[in-house]
C-alpha cells in the first residue's frame, strides 16, 4: 500500500499531462478549477488506496491518469450543477408545493427579465427625481383588485400573518376560534406564529363549533383583535358552525380598539365558483363585507411569484409599512414584477395567461385532445410503449381547495421491460426530470400541468429510456 501511494504522481506533474489540458477544454474550467479538482480526485483516491477499497488503475499503470479524470469529471458534474432545475409536472397537480406551486406566464417572465436585467426605478419616482418606495409597485393594481383602500406586499403569508400580529397586537390579546387554529406546510402552526409575534392567544368555541357569543363573551380593554383563519386545507364537514366574515366585522365595529382581520392563506382574485370549482372567499368580497384586513398568499390561487399580501384600511396598512419588520420582510424586484404583471393581466380580464388559472380551468375534452396527439406522436415514434387514455382526477394543490377534484383524462402507459415503479423512477430521473404518478397500479401521465411545448421533451426522454433497454 505504501507503494502504491508512493507511487501517485505529484499534482504538477498530472497538470502536464494531455488529459488534463483536454479536461479544461471539454468541461470549459479554469486552470485554477481544473486543478481544485484534480486535487480532490487524487485525495479521493489516496483515501480508497489507504482504505484497501481502491478497485481502479494502480498509479504506475498509463491509465491511472485517466482515472484521475473521470473521477474530477464527476466531482465537477456533483460541485458545479445548479441545483434548481426545471422539471415537467406531468402529475396533475397544479399548485404543487414541492415543485414550486405556480408556473408563471410569458409576459410575466418577460417583464421580469426586462426588469432585472436592466437598471429599474424600485425606490426611485421618475417624475419628480426623488426617491420613492417599493411599495408603491403592485398596490395601485392590489387596491383596483380587492376594493382595499391601501396594500403592500411582503416575503410570504406566513410573514404577512406574523408581521401583522406583531405591529398591532403584541402583548395583547387575539380571539381565533378553535376550529381555525391551522396548521400549514412544513408544521408551521398559527398559534405558534402567534406566540412568536408576542400576541396573546385567545381560542373561543370549540373545534367543531364556534358562535357569536364565544366572540363576545372574550372581547375587554386588552383585545387588539378578531382573527378569521381561512381553513384552506382541510375541510370539516357535518355537525358544525363557525361565524361569518360580515358577522365578525359588524362586532368589531362596536368596538374602537379592535381590529377585524381575516388570513385568507390561498387568496383568490378568481371566482372559481363561477365556473362550478370550489367555493374559495374571493379577495375583494371579503374587503366588502367589512374586514378591516386581510392577507394572502401571491403563489398559490393568485398564480403568481411566492408572496404575502396584505390589503385593507389605509391607516392599518400604513403603520404596518412603518414597522422595522416591513424591511426585514420586503421583497425584490423579481418579486414585484412577476406579481405586479401578473395582477395586470386580472385587470385586463386576461386570466388565461395566468397557468395556475387556465390549467384548474381547462376542460376534460381540452386535456383529451391534448393527451390523443401526445399518444399519437409516441405511438409513431416509439411503438414500444403501451398507453391507455383513462378518465381520472386532478387535483389543485398547494393547500387549498382540499376537497376540489378535477374531471380529467389521462395517459396510462406501460413497458413490458420495466415494473410500473421503475418507470417511474426513471421519468423522474431523466432530463428534464418528468414527475408521474402511480395510482391503482397505473403509471399516470396528467397532461392538465403540462404544456404543449413540452411534448416532444417527453417524448425525446421515452425514446432514450427504451434505446437503453434493448441496447
Amino acid at each position: 500500500m505504501k507503494n502504491q501511494l508512493r507511487q501517485i504522481p505529484p499534482i504538477h506533474e498530472l497538470q502536464r499531462t494531455v488529459e488534463f489540458n483536454r479536461f479544461i477544454s471539454s468541461q470549459n474550467l479554469s486552470f485554477e478549477i481544473a486543478a481544485d479538482l484534480v486535487k480532490e480526485s487524487v485525495a479521493h483516491i489516496r483515501t480508497h488506496i489507504q482504505q484497501e477499497i481502491w478497485d481502479g488503475p494502480l498509479p504506475e499503470s498509463d491509465l491511472f491518469i485517466h482515472a484521475v479524470i473521470t473521477l474530477a469529471t464527476y466531482l465537477k458534474k456533483e460541485k458545479l450543477s445548479l441545483s434548481l432545475l426545471r422539471v415537467i409536472n406531468a402529475s396533475g397537480t397544479i399548485l404543487h408545493t414541492n415543485l414550486g406551486r405556480a408556473r408563471l406566464g410569458q409576459e410575466t417572465i418577460e417583464h421580469m427579465c426586462k426588469v432585472t436585467s436592466s437598471y429599474n426605478n424600485l425606490e426611485y419616482e421618475v417624475q419628480n427625481g426623488k426617491r420613492g418606495s417599493r411599495h408603491a409597485h403592485a398596490e395601485k393594481f392590489i387596491r383596483e383588485l380587492t376594493g382595499a383602500e391601501a396594500a403592500m406586499v411582503v416575503n410570504n403569508n406566513a410573514a404577512a400573518v406574523f408581521l401583522i400580529l406583531t405591529s398591532l397586537a403584541k402583548n395583547k390579546e387575539v380571539i381565533v376560534s378553535r376550529g381555525e387554529l391551522v396548521e400549514i406546510g412544513g408544521s408551521f402552526r398559527i398559534s405558534s406564529i402567534m406566540e412568536e409575534s408576542g400576541a396573546k392567544l385567545v381560542e373561543v368555541g370549540t373545534t367543531n363549533k364556534t358562535h357569536l357569543q364565544d366572540y363576545q363573551r372574550c372581547i375587554d380593554e386588552e383585545t387588539a383583535m378578531i382573527m378569521k383563519v381561512h381553513q384552506s386545507n382541510f375541510v370539516m364537514k357535518g355537525f358544525t358552525s363557525s361565524v361569518d366574515t360580515e358577522v365578525l366585522a359588524e362586532l368589531t365595529n362596536e368596538y374602537d380598539q379592535v381590529i377585524f382581520y381575516e388570513d385568507l392563506g390561498s387568496g383568490s382574485l378568481f371566482d372559481f365558483s363561477n365556473q362550478g370549482i370550489g367555493n374559495e372567499p374571493v379577495v375583494r368580497k371579503v374587503i366588502e363585507q367589512g374586514a378591516d384586513l386581510v392577507s394572502f398568499s401571491g403563489d398559490k390561487l393568485l398564480g403568481g411569484p411566492q408572496a404575502g399580501i396584505i390589503a385593507g384600511r389605509k391607516e392599518i396598512v400604513d403603520s404596518l409599512k412603518k414597522h422595522q419588520l416591513a424591511r426585514v420582510l420586503r421583497v425584490d424586484k423579481m418579486t414585484l414584477a412577476a406579481l405586479e404583471m401578473t395582477l395586470l393581466h386580472y385587470l385586463k380580464k386576461e386570466e388565461h395567461k395566468i397557468p395556475a388559472i387556465y390549467d384548474i380551468t381547462r376542460s376534460k375534452d381540452d386535456i383529451l385532445q391534448q393527451s390523443l396527439s401526445l399518444m399519437a406522436q409516441l405511438k409513431q415514434k416509439n411503438s414500444s410503449f403501451q398507453l391507455e387514455i383513462v378518465e381520472g382526477k386532478s387535483r389543485v394543490g398547494g393547500g387549498t381547495m382540499p376537497e376540489v377534484e378535477l374531471d380529467t383524462y389521462l395517459i396510462s402507459i406501460f413497458h413490458n421491460r420495466l415494473t410500473n415503479h421503475e418507470l417511474h423512477e426513471q421519468l423522474r430521473l431523466s432530463e428534464p426530470s418528468i414527475i408521474t404518478r402511480i395510482q391503482q397500479e397505473r403509471l399516470l401521465i396528467d397532461l392538465r400541468t403540462v404544456s404543449i411545448g413540452e411534448h416532444e421533451e417527453i417524448l425525446e426522454v421515452l425514446d432514450t429510456i427504451h434505446e437503453e433497454l434493448v441496447r
